[in-house]
């Protein structure tokens, strides 16, 4: 066990990584959600589908802040099959994830260097790489590393929103918020988009019995962390409604372009090297997060025990790294939407997993110590757990109405989720006494 731990000013900073990194990918909204849908969605959407995964997330890992976090807790309350399910899924969800932010540096580093674009691959490889050398080293550096590029990504935006109220005479205009005149096709990736800028409460506890005090720290970084994200999107959202940008112009160009029109070069120059900062912090939090299921899943002997090995000097599951890094660097060739799609949807099943954990939990270890315990009954706790159920599938639905792409996009996805039966298939056929404890 790492003698030196992750503290509560870190977990913040790795947390917001894990989840957001800023608010780069969320430029589509506007394209998709329209004007006077854009801050609706970006309000309403976090409330039901972020609150209700992080105090499901807050009261499993009071119980249970041990390394593995979600896998572990799925297993002890649905059995090894199940357990299994919840990391194979994660695991895939978070190989799609990680594809998604090597590309994104490259999109901020050729801000300053447009040849850069042509050099793509390289250059995320490159990326993904240099992070997975920084994760071997372990979670503190993680930690520290994060801090800084932290404060590099919110720096910028500070200014940014300082500037152009500085500069702004006028009264701020809201546009009404609605989503009528909105297509269903667009509805659902304004959703897609939102969500996937909210995602990943669950993966920052796979790391818990690396964390000081887990449970009082989680419980602060969490909440702290939900604030600054959801503070971030809206002011981003409602500065750049109020440059009256195109919409073309911010898909292809990005928050820098919105900066340029408030201040020039200069700031856009910012923006931009902090979406590459964002794109290195996001990467390494979510690599720190995943690499620690596939080690607890092989000590579990559920994976190939090699999985389990631990750096010598370092103590971190450097095996799992490798391997992670290795998968990434085979999926950054698919485009930007596909990917977003895919991710949201492989996500979104793990993520039910831990809801029925939490119901299972509820009536059948009802007296299990929680030192966080979300403040509802059984017939609350379902409908809370209702709500991100309804947005998920809507969403869905949405995707399978978009363009040809998306639906396979989805399609590719379901194919994802449908091939942990298969790995489970294989487990027990080489691993029979698996099936014994499949459901206990």
């Amino acid at each position: 066990m790492p003698t030196r731990k992750l503290r509560p000013v870190q977990l913040i900073a790795v947390i917001f990584f894990t989840v957001s990194g800023g608010p780069y990918g969320l430029e589509p909204l506007l394209t998709y959600a329209g004007q006077h849908g854009a801050l609706l969605l970006l309000i309403v959407t976090p409330l039901l589908w972020d609150v209700p995964a992080i105090l499901t997330v807050l009261e499993l890992n009071s119980m249970m802040p041990i390394t593995g976090g979600y896998y572990k807790w799925v297993k002890h309350a649905l059995g090894t099959r199940w357990g299994f399910f919840e990391g194979w899924w994660t695991w895939l969800y978070t190989f799609v994830d990680l594809a998604i932010y090597p590309g994104l540096f490259v999109l901020y580093a050729s801000y300053f260097f447009p040849v850069l674009a042509d050099y793509r691959i390289p250059i995320c490889l490159c990326v993904v790489w240099a992070s997975a050398g920084l994760n071997i080293l372990g979670i503190v550096p993680v930690g520290r590393t994060s801090l800084i590029l932290g404060a590099i990504v919110f720096t910028p935006f500070i200014l940014m929103f300082g500037l152009f109220f500085a500069h702004h005479t006028g009264p701020v205009s809201i546009p009404s918020p609605s989503v009528k005149g909105i297509p269903f096709s667009s509805f659902g990736m304004a959703l897609y988009t939102v969500m996937w800028n909210c995602l990943g409460w669950d993966n920052v506890t796979t790391y818990a019995e690396e964390v000081e005090k887990p449970v009082k720290s989680y419980l602060v970084s969490v909440f702290t962390s939900f604030v600054l994200v959801i503070l971030l999107y809206v002011m981003v959202i409602l500065v750049t409604q109020q440059t009256g940008i195109g919409t073309e112009i911010l898909e292809e160009k990005g928050f820098p372009a919105v900066a340029e029109i408030i201040s020039g070069k200069w700031l856009g120059g910012l923006i931009a090297f902090a979406g590459m900062a964002s794109s290195l912090g996001i990467y390494a939090a979510v690599l720190l997060s995943v690499s620690r299921v596939p080690q607890v899943m092989a000590g579990d002997d559920l994976l190939h025990n090699g999985l389990n090995r631990k750096h010598k000097k370092f103590e971190t599951p450097y095996v799992s790294i490798l391997i992670c890094s290795a998968i990434v660097s085979l999926m950054i060739l698919w485009p930007f939407a596909d990917l977003l799609i895919i991710d949201v949807t492989v996500y979104g099943a793990g993520l039910s997993l831990e809801y029925v954990t939490l119901v299972k939990l509820r009536l059948h270890s009802p007296n299990m110590h929680r030192p966080f315990k979300i403040p509802l009954g059984i017939p609350g706790l379902l409908f809370m757990i209702a709500l991100p159920f309804t947005v998920y599938f809507v969403a869905m639905a949405g995707a399978f109405a978009s363009q040809e792409h998306a639906v396979w996009a989805a399609v590719f996805a379901l194919v994802a989720l449908s091939s942990a039966e298969l790995a489970w298939r294989i487990v027990i056929w080489r691993k029979p006494h698996h099936k014994k404890k499949a459901f206990s």
